[in-house]
């Protein structure tokens, strides 16, 4: 069995310690550029969400709560923006990019060049990006270890500020930061140990969803993907039994509900179910529950994030012996 007792872990776990105080300063350094930010939203009313990989993740983690505000908010890739582009006349864009380096940051940059109402959020202060862009800049430096983790909950801190400046009462979000949970995840990595694969599902939730799936697939290089919860009702659960395992993402929504009502129906197939739960709600029959609480929003998304972060290393742990060192992958990827 590996270990997962690398330098490539030692990596992830130095980023993951300071994740907590680099999102509280970068949520209070850079209110007068969300501001600025929250300004063009508020005048176009309609917003794109740009990125790639974990910055993909968490523009989609961040759709709804754009939405719950009557942003008319779209997160996509930047390479499907470029190859299948949406009209950005008279839009808002935000690209996300910890590095702000990325291949298709650089040929947007390239081929379409900055736009009136664009915006960065990056980690690197003298990126292209920055350089290019007004951004937002998460605290702390850019992000070495692979895969994502401080890098999604800086700049997740960032988004927050933004939809601060747009009218989302911050002080549940900022609680999570300063109060993160600690749940005993233990006998959900036992419950995962045996699966060849891993599908992780939400609803309003499934940006984190995707995101941990993303994650979970660098560091255990398994096959893990993300279906939303209608879709894998659609057909997907063919595939379910005891070699494929399933992470739901639940939160304090009108859709906890639906959430659990899946998860049970997944659990009752013998696949291995686990629930990362902040609804509050009772915990799901036949499955794996973390209870973290109760929490909606970007706050649901702040205490949620680290425990998958957790769940991610220790599930890859016992797969790979040098966790956190990319084979086929780079940090930064600079080509298409």
């Amino acid at each position: 069995m590996a270990t997962g007792t690398t330098s490539g872990r030692a990596a992830i776990e130095s980023e993951i310690s300071r994740q907590w105080l680099d999102a509280l300063s970068s949520f209070a350094d850079v209110r007068d550029r969300a501001d600025e930010v929250a300004a063009s939203i508020k005048r176009s009313g309609r917003l794109i969400l740009l990125g790639m990989g974990a910055s993909h993740g968490l523009n989609r983690a961040v759709e709804p709560v754009y939405r719950a505000l009557q942003v008319d908010a779209v997160a996509l890739p930047i390479s499907e923006q470029l190859d299948q582009p949406l009209s950005i006349a008279d839009r808002t864009i935000i690209f996300t990019s910890q590095s702000g380096e990325s291949a298709e940051v650089i040929r947007w940059l390239n081929e379409v060049g900055p736009a009136a109402e664009a915006f960065g959020l990056t980690m690197a202060p003298d990126s292209t990006l920055a350089r290019s862009l007004p951004s937002l800049i998460g605290a702390g430096g850019v992000e070495t270890a692979f895969a994502a983790t401080r890098s999604i909950l800086v700049c997740l801190a960032l988004h927050a500020a933004i939809l601060s400046a747009l009218g989302t009462a911050p002080t549940t979000f900022v609680r999570a930061l300063r109060s993160p949970k600690e749940p005993d995840i233990s006998n959900a990595v036992i419950a995962l140990a045996g699966v060849r694969a891993v599908v992780t599902s939400g609803r309003r939730l499934q940006g984190l969803a995707e995101a941990l799936a993303l994650g979970l697939t660098e560091l255990s290089r398994l096959p893990c993907f993300s279906l939303e919860c209608g879709q894998l009702r659609h057909g997907p659960m063919e595939m379910l039994g005891p070699e494929v395992g399933i992470i739901f993402l639940r939160g304090d929504d009108p859709t906890s509900d639906l959430v659990r009502n899946l998860a049970e129906a997944v659990a009752a197939t013998g696949a291995p179910t686990v629930v990362l739960d902040a609804s509050g709600r009772t915990p799901v029959k036949g499955a794996i529950t973390i209870d973290a609480g109760r929490h909606d929003g970007l706050a649901a998304l702040a205490i949620l994030l680290p425990i998958a972060q957790r769940l991610m290393i220790e599930f890859a742990a016992v797969r790979v012996n040098d966790l956190g060192r990319p084979i086929r992958s780079q940090k930064i990827t600079r080509t298409e």
